[in-house]
């Protein structure tokens, strides 16, 4: 649906955006993850048309968004972090609007169009209601149903739960869900539990470039061995530690249970290597058998706090 080939944004010197390549299946919804300044809103942007890029290119159901923009743009609906909404219409008024604006010529269709957005975006019986004496989850409801107006074959969701209370944030989730049933999604979030539950597969990036993408199961997967390490040895503390420290890149061992000659521990990967192997010889040599021995799994917010972390500076103070 989607084709994304070494796309740069520059701003004098500064580069936002940096050869970033990616493709968009259709009928997927895909997590766009990054720490602040790290692209995203300048990608996103770019896909809408609201930007150009400086270099590379973008193909959105095999129309260049350069050079065919009104028909790449009219396969996209886009829901902006902080959506355009006339606060003194109602909600009827603001999407018959905005259908409108897309092109939609005929009164009857209109608001047969209408009609059928205020329906998937959970908007029955609000019609007639002010703009501005919504809720924060029903605007959001409102700039949904404005961006499935029209034919796009993508919604593109910028931070679609931010600022919502937790029984809003649900609600949208499971929206936005449904939405993936007929569209291709593309949705930006800082929840990364959200990004997780929601999201097919997802795109991480720090400092304009492209560091990961997979499912968040693959991604957690690729990562695995430098989750917490657990494990329990038959024999008594000091031998258990002194063997469990002696295996190179497994750091930061700690206790978390003694009884009946059983040590039970947790120690880290530091090097992101699989030490399990080489935890259990060890141990085994030094006459401590392992009984028990696990790797935790880890959570797509712990892939993505490895993945951008910046490492900490060093030098003289």
């Amino acid at each position: 649906m989607i084709e994304v080939k070494h796309l740069t944004k520059r701003y004098g010197n500064h580069t936002a955006v940096d050869d970033i390549s990616f493709t968009v299946e259709d009928g997927c919804i895909y997590g766009l993850l990054g720490p602040n300044g790290a692209g995203k809103s300048t990608t996103m942007n770019i896909l809408t048309g609201y930007l150009s890029a400086t270099d590379g290119t973008v193909t959105i159901d095999g129309h260049d968004i350069a050079e065919e923009p009104a028909e790449a743009k009219a396969c996209i609906g886009y829901l902006p972090e902080q959506p355009p909404l006339y606060q003194d219409m109602t909600v009827t008024e603001y999407l018959l609007f905005v259908a409108e604006l897309k092109g939609v010529r005929k009164k009857a269709a209109r608001r047969a169009a209408v009609e059928e957005v205020c329906g998937r975006a959970g908007l029955q019986g609000m019609e007639a209601r002010l703009i501005r004496n919504l809720s924060k989850g029903y605007r959001q409801r409102v700039g949904i149903a404005a961006a499935l107006l029209g034919t796009p074959k993508v919604i593109i969701l910028d931070e679609p739960t931010v600022g919502l209370d937790p029984a809003q944030m649900i609600e949208i989730r499971s929206l936005i869900h449904d939405l993936g049933k007929t569209h291709t999604v593309i949705l930006s979030s800082h929840i990364l539990s959200e990004v997780q539950t929601v999201c097919d597969r997802v795109l991480i990036i720090a400092a304009g470039k492209l560091i990961a993408q997979g499912t968040p199961e693959e991604l957690a997967g690729r990562l695995a061995a430098k989750g917490t390490i657990s494990a329990t040895a038959q024999g008594n503390r000091e031998a258990v530690l002194q063997a469990a420290s002696a295996v190179p890149g497994l750091t930061d061992l700690r206790v978390t249970a003694e009884k009946g000659g059983e040590v039970s521990f947790t120690a880290v990967s530091e090097s992101g290597a699989d030490l399990r192997g080489a935890l259990s010889l060890a141990l085994a040599k030094a006459g401590c058998p392992v009984l028990t021995l696990s790797a935790e799994s880890m959570s797509l917010e712990d892939v993505f706090l490895q993945l951008t972390e910046k490492p900490e500076e060093k030098g003289d103070a």
